[in-house]
């Protein structure tokens, strides 16, 4: 797979273009994406953020933005190329669920993230991908028909009994053990790859992506390059086609030149 022709390169953001310890993208991955850009690559931001939760790294000039784990993807130019929202009657139940059971959630919209009792762990975790803690939800209040994602704080050995049960409608991923992303049904960032194959008419053979965590397993399992970083999950290094430096070693700058990319 030495010197693949590729027209568009995914990068997930934490762990992969953020770094944990700095929170702040590496020089030489600044660089290495200014490269891709004048050599014509596409470069487009692929994400379990909200679309409202990228400007800290948008100075980076992607041409384009899958967030949500690809339930939203728009152009650089902020045109709407793909939404799903998850199923009206899954966001119900986890109110219902919740009435009943103490549960941490939250839910996410294409304007607001809100959340359902913040814990010492989950303020932590905020702060672990330095973010500020959402706003509390207002559980009567809820538009149940605006939902893009959810995360359920929940460990992984309870998610399979939960989603069936509760949300039966709906794909949960995850890239820590304290809560799983959960997006429509069948959705993941491997649907935003495709929907910008499309719009820039790329060939999937033509495409390479970088991540780290669970949520980006069909991703890199997508594209014709997955690269795993470094400091990625062991899951995640398992599926990958190679695996570079860490996030903090200048792991995408390496695989770009291992690939002859750059």
């Amino acid at each position: 797979m030495q010197n693949p022709t590729v027209k568009a390169v995914f990068f997930d953001i934490d762990g992969t273009l953020l770094s944990f310890r700095t929170h702040k993208v590496a020089a030489s991955t600044e660089q290495a994406i200014a490269d891709l850009q004048a050599k014509d690559i596409k470069t487009i931001l692929s994400t379990g953020r909200s679309i409202n939760s990228i400007d800290h790294v948008k100075y980076l000039n992607f041409d384009g933005f899958i967030t949500f784990n690809g339930g939203y993807c728009a152009a650089k130019d902020g045109e709407l190329l793909f939404k799903k929202c998850i199923d009206a009657d899954d966001i119900r139940g986890i109110l219902a669920y919740a009435k009943e059971n103490t549960l941490s959630f939250s839910f996410m919209s294409e304007k607001e993230v809100g959340i359902h009792d913040v814990t010492p762990e989950i303020a932590g975790m905020y702060a672990h991908v330095n973010l500020p803690v959402p706003p509390l939800i207002d559980v009567d209040n809820v538009d149940v028909n605006s939902i893009l994602q959810t995360n359920i704080f929940l460990g992984p050995e309870q998610e399979s009994a939960f989603m069936a049960a509760v949300m039966p409608n709906s794909t949960a991923s995850r890239w820590t053990p304290l809560f799983a992303d959960v997006n429509a049904k069948n959705q993941s960032k491997k649907v935003g790859i495709d929907v910008f194959c499309k719009h820039f008419g790329i060939d999937l053979s033509e495409t390479m992506a970088f991540g780290d965590g669970g949520n980006d397993i069909e991703m890199l399992k997508h594209v014709n390059v997955g690269v795993a970083m470094g400091n990625a999950n062991p899951e995640v290094k398992i599926i990958a086609d190679y695996v570079t430096d860490d996030v903090d070693s200048d792991g995408i700058l390496n695989a770009l030149k291992h690939f002859g990319v750059l």
